[in-house]
């Protein structure tokens, strides 16, 4: 994660630093989201039938090779960024996008095979916090060495630190294959049972929605290379610094939720937070200081970070052994296409509207949102951990 995060940060500067466009920026999130999103009930299906483990494992070394192919473009980025553009690095992050299809369900339906049903959101916590703790690091890390020693050189500590995240998934201990599914299912039922199974439970439903529309308009930190350039008027250091406030907010969070885990009243209080989610984001929009521009982001963290963990918690708890790579497949694919969907919409909205009313305009679509979930997700807003 670390990696992935120092790669994020620098991908995001490299391409902004060449187009000085924010619309670039916003096709970064989708030309990973295409693939994911294609990918990833088929990645869902094979984590349902094959070992999990080794999924996670063929994934990781093919995001690996994206490190270093982009570490190579970037060397020879003095000939290939004139004659190509930046169309090169969006070519990487699309088979980057395929790894990440068939890597996240299998991820995310591995943890219950590893931590007993009780532990969940135990293990929800501390993973969240684990997560994002390697964000923070990862942002920091990215502006400094983009700073520093430039992409190229950037990329290559991006491939040492994923060969180390690669050995310590080959020691995870023996993990046995799913157990069989009894009916023979035609390949499209299984591949789409996810789908259908999450469509008819309310507070499955509920809870990926609420998070995919919400995050999908309020992804401030899409356009935040942009941002710092022309708003704040600060270079790739201060960059990474931003970048990494939202991350230290859920860390801190979770520290606390760890010892306070989210139990009684949790759907009130994931919709709570994901309007105080909406509510930084329009703080943030209207700020010109550096240091509130940082706080308010570490708030959007801070609130995401509870959303985050009730999620985390909810999605393995209301599924069924023999169909979590599935319907993990699902979860992730509301998930990327609030995250990188909404770096195009974020994009696509600072070119239209302009940088500050796009930021403003998402935060507002949050609070929207939370508002219609809580008025039809009756049983998602009541509902106890």
């Amino acid at each position: 994660m670390l990696g992935i995060s120092i790669q994020a940060v620098v991908v995001g500067w490299q391409v902004y630093d060449i187009t000085k466009s924010e619309f670039a920026l916003g096709l970064v999130g989708l030309a990973e989201a295409i693939p994911f999103i294609i990918t990833s009930l088929f990645g869902g299906h094979l984590a349902d039938i094959y070992n999990r483990k080794k999924i996670v494992s063929a994934s990781n070394m093919l995001y690996l090779f994206c490190a270093v192919l982009l570490a190579i473009v970037s060397y020879y980025g003095a000939f290939i960024f004139q004659v190509y553009g930046v169309w090169p690095i969006y070519l990487i992050l699309f088979i980057a996008g395929i790894s990440r299809g068939f890597l996240a369900p299998a991820q995310g339906a591995l943890i219950p095979q590893i931590v007993k049903k009780e532990q969940l959101v135990d293990a929800g916590t501390v993973g969240s916090m684990t997560f994002y703790t390697a964000s923070i690091a990862g942002g920091a890390f990215g502006g400094l060495l983009c700073a520093a020693i430039g992409p190229m050189f950037s990329y290559w500590i991006v491939v040492g630190l994923s060969l180390i995240g690669l050995a310590k998934i080959l020691q995870i201990g023996k993990i046995e294959n799913p157990p069989p599914q009894i009916a023979q299912e035609k390949i499209f039922t299984k591949l789409f049972a996810g789908i259908n199974f999450v469509f008819k439970n309310e507070i499955l439903l509920a809870a990926l929605a609420l998070d995919m529309f919400a995050v999908l308009f309020g992804g401030a930190v899409a356009i935040l290379p942009a941002f710092a350039d022309k708003i704040l008027h600060v270079g790739a250091f201060q960059y990474g610094l931003l970048r990494t406030a939202p991350s230290l907010g859920i860390v801190i969070v979770t520290l606390y939720l760890a010892y306070h885990p989210p139990r009684l009243k949790a759907g009130k209080i994931l919709m709570y937070c994901v309007a105080g989610f909406g509510v930084a984001t329009i703080l943030f929009s209207l700020s010109k200081n550096i240091y509130l521009c940082f706080f308010f982001l570490m708030l959007s963290g801070v609130f995401d970070g509870v959303s985050v963990v009730i999620r985390s918690t909810i999605v393995p708890l209301f599924s069924p052994d023999y169909m979590r790579g599935r319907i993990e497949a699902v979860n992730k694919i509301f998930i990327g296409s609030s995250n990188e969907i909404g770096m195009m919409e974020s994009g696509a909205a600072a070119r239209w509207m302009g940088l500050v009313p796009s930021i403003l305009f998402g935060g507002c679509m949050t609070l929207a949102v939370v508002s219609v979930t809580w008025w039809k997700a009756k049983k998602l807003r009541t509902l106890d951990l």
